[in-house]
């Protein structure tokens, strides 16, 4: 049946186990009891009869008994029959099953002190061993804590039985409202008693990947990395729409309903290593906690959104919300994700998702770089694409299956039993290759996915279920992207296969964006139309302003041209760039679109230093580091980060930190004259770390000094005015409306002024260049 015996149980744990087991289904007549849960505990039971277990079944609700009784009933007598009982025999199973059910009101702490008087009467006056009980909640997540509780403190089962309380998604809307709910359970639950459900777990294929890598580990060993794999695709699209669903979905949305969890852990399951026993599931967990902490950062860059058109109004009518009324929850997302490993660098993986698309389909796809050159005949199987798919179900093929192409390797098939292989092909084609072109492997009987993690959850196998470690761990993936997404308008799109090539991305360098421009009606065109480049003066120096992404483009190239008139004159290029939030998006621009940079021939200073270790995020190198230097092709030699670390403690004076740095550009910059320092600005008027009180009488002829800093971190490393003034170029980027009240007050300032640190910015032979964004400049 659908709930066989599990093979991962053995015996003794299982004798240990046998006595009576009450399940509780606490929103028992709500929507996915009445369509999942149900039919997955009458098939336990029809399984375990007559194996030593002994059942009762509460369906809890709100609901006073008289009324939710019927409720109940209404949907246990639909029940369907398992397929290997007869006609004649699911009757009498299913009588006894009607027979063992009954409604419960669950609403107060006494209704579940009554619950727990009832089970205790029952095993007392029947003389039963207990041996567990199930508590499954089937309820909105702002209600676990308060059940917990409740079950906590009133029906627990005594100590030499097991409690399992199962727990559906959401977990929290992003890290830290996850960290708070895993906080309130946890002070009511043991982990080991908490069963967090992933459907996708369930699903006979997703099960299926670990144990299938490890059937083929000879054959994948070889060709799992980034020389074999071109790409891996992980998707899962929908024609539904979330009408009805609008109060639920509108605060989630598509990347928090589906990409954060069921997509995330079939990435998990293809990608992370393997463990030596795929029975153990800690190891399992410690191998996924270590995958999660081996993805790249992900943010706005790396995603695009959209939104079906019709979703707007649902969202005003389901929510009571005004005509104006604008959501920008996305119901479509792509994201392409990278690995920061030697084995899967550079390697994008495609996560996407959506409703309203052209069709319902999911499946995990691995992409092999086709390294064969056919002279002739081009439909040889050996010249088309090599690719193994994780089919999880519906689109052509209809049903969940394995399939690897042919010209890759003949799969083993390990004689579990419940798999089979596939040899008639249905005449369709499967991701551009037909059928006959594949070996398919698929489950015997496919199985409904909530029917097999009842089970697990019956036999206590916890690998089949999210962990507390690793539910926050892929939320602190997600929760960046998510938060900076949530200013993000999603692309409209109109539904189904009207959708067309709107919802196209692709990848540029490691930014994603849509493959073609979505047509607008553009109701007032804004200034953006008005101005292109445009240069002119600001405090009597040359300026360059442009809306923020042309600005960085321009920036870019005359970086570039700085950089090969240097090259041309002494043979090198030094560069100092600053940190902050200023040089980000330049940084970039630099790593992904200029690959004719001559990077060979740069050295790359810091213009200041948070005193941190480097590899934390809080460090300017870090950020250098991660946005542009992983990127290019720089010798290693070339790269100077500050000293702020030295004898395992930071910015000591006695330690000499700037006194080595100012003897490193002694020694590699010609006349200690950078030819280009990258400054920005802070809202204070402070660059690089030289703010309002930072002294500089005595430190007239030092390069490098260690400052304070009004924020936090306060300690910092910097280079002085003296060693910025001597640059052949020095360009100031500012960015964005918040700088806008700063550029009106610097345009009043003729000259220096003490409370504006970067007023004393005046190259002595030099040219000082401002870019200034229109944000910045027209507020």
């Amino acid at each position: 049946s659908c709930c066989s015996a599990d093979s991962h149980t053995d015996n003794h744990e299982a004798k240990k186990r046998l006595g009576h087991v009450t399940v509780v289904v606490v929103g028992g007549t709500g929507d996915l009891a009445r369509k999942y849960l149900w039919q997955g505990f009458f098939q336990l039971y029809a399984d375990q009869i007559g194996k030593g277990h002994t059942f009762s079944f509460y369906g809890g609700g709100l609901s006073p008994t008289e009324k939710g009784t019927p409720l109940l009933f209404g949907i246990l007598k639909e029940l369907a029959c398992p397929p290997e009982l007869s006609a004649e025999r699911c009757t009498l199973v299913k009588d006894q099953f009607l027979h063992l059910s009954k409604y419960h009101q669950l609403k107060t702490t006494e209704d579940y002190e009554k619950l727990s008087q009832q089970i205790k009467q029952q095993l007392g006056q029947e003389g039963m061993v207990e041996a567990g009980r199930l508590f499954y909640l089937s309820v909105p997540a702002f209600a676990y804590a308060d059940i917990a509780e409740k079950i906590n403190n009133t029906c627990r089962p005594p100590s030499d039985a097991w409690l399992r309380v199962v727990l559906e998604k959401p977990f929290g809307h992003d890290l830290y409202s996850a960290q708070a709910l895993d906080k309130k359970l946890s002070d009511q639950l043991k982990e080991k008693e908490m069963y967090r459900i992933d459907h996708y777990l369930g699903k006979k294929v997703v099960s299926k990947i670990l144990p299938f890598r490890k059937e083929n580990k000879k054959l994948l060993d070889p060709i799992w990395n980034k020389h074999h794999i071109e790409r891996i695709e992980i998707v899962l699209k929908e024609t539904l729409d979330a009408k009805g669903r609008i109060q639920f979905y509108d605060q989630y949305g598509v990347i928090r309903d589906v990409l954060q969890n069921h997509l995330t852990e079939v990435m998990t399951l293809m990608l992370m290593n393997l463990p030596a026993n795929l029975s153990n599931s800690m190891e399992i967990l410690q191998n996924k906690l270590n995958f999660l902490a081996s993805l790249q950062h992900v943010d706005n860059s790396n995603a695009v959104v959209g939104q079906y058109q019709a979703y707007n109004g649902e969202v005003q009518e389901e929510l009571n919300k005004t005509k104006d009324y604008f959501s920008l929850t996305p119901t479509f997302a792509g994201v392409v994700i990278h690995v920061d490993n030697a084995q899967y660098e550079g390697i994008p993986i495609f996560m996407t998702s959506g409703k309203a698309l052209d069709e319902r389909v999911s499946y995990a796809r691995v992409l092999f770089k086709n390294d064969v050159f056919c002279i002739q005949d081009p439909n040889n199987v050996q010249c088309k694409s090599k690719q193994i798919i994780f089919y999880l179900g519906h689109g052509n093929l209809q049903y969940p299956a394995i399939l690897i192409s042919k010209n890759l390797f003949k799969p083993e098939l390990v004689s579990s039993g419940d798999w089979k292989e596939v040899t008639e092909y249905k005449d369709v084609n499967v991701l551009g290759l037909p059928l006959s072109d594949y070996y398919i492997q698929s489950p015997v009987t496919p199985r409904e996915a909530y029917c097999e993690l009842i089970s697990h959850v019956f036999f206590g196998r916890k690998d089949s279920f999210i962990s507390a470690e690793g539910l926050l761990a892929s939320w602190a993936f997600w929760t960046p992207l998510l938060e900076g997404l949530s200013r993000v308008f999603p692309r409209v799109y109109p539904g189904g296969e009207a959708n067309g090539n709107l919802l196209n991305f692709q990848l540029q360098g490691h930014q994603v964006a849509f493959s073609h421009e979505a047509v607008v009606n553009i109701i007032n065109p804004g200034a953006k139309d008005n101005f292109q480049v445009m240069q002119g003066k600001y405090r009597s120096s040359e300026m360059v302003s442009a809306w923020a992404q042309e600005l960085v483009e321009r920036l870019a190239s005359d970086l570039l041209l700085a950089a090969e008139e240097a090259i041309r004159e002494e043979g090198q290029f030094h560069l100092a760039l600053s940190g902050g939030s200023s040089p980000v998006a330049l940084l970039r621009a630099l790593a992904l679109n200029l690959y004719t940079f001559p990077w060979r021939n740069t050295h790359i200073w810091q213009v200041d230093e948070r005193c941190v270790p480097h590899t934390e995020t809080g460090s300017n190198f870090r950020s250098i580091h991660d946005l542009l230097l992983q990127h290019i092709r720089i010798p290693y030699f070339n790269i100077h980060p500050m000293p702020v670390h030295l004898t395992q403690r930071l910015c000591v004076e006695e330690d000499g930190g700037p006194a080595l740095y100012e003897k490193e550009i002694n020694k590699h910059v010609n006349g200690s004259s950078f030819h280009y320092i990258l400054l920005g600005v802070g809202q204070d008027g402070h660059t690089a770390s030289l703010f309002q009180d930072t002294k500089l009488e005595n430190d007239e002829e030092r390069l490098v000094i260690l400052t304070e800093s009004p924020i936090k971190p306060h300690q910092r490393m910097s280079l002085t005015f003296t060693a910025i003034n001597r640059a052949r170029r020095v360009g100031v980027l500012i960015m964005g409306k918040s700088k806008h009240e700063l550029v009106s007050q610097l345009s009043r300032i003729k000259g220096e002024s003490s409370k504006y640190p970067i007023t004393k910015v005046q190259p002595k032979t030099g040219t000082l260049i401002w870019y200034i964004d229109y944000d910045a400049l027209l507020g």
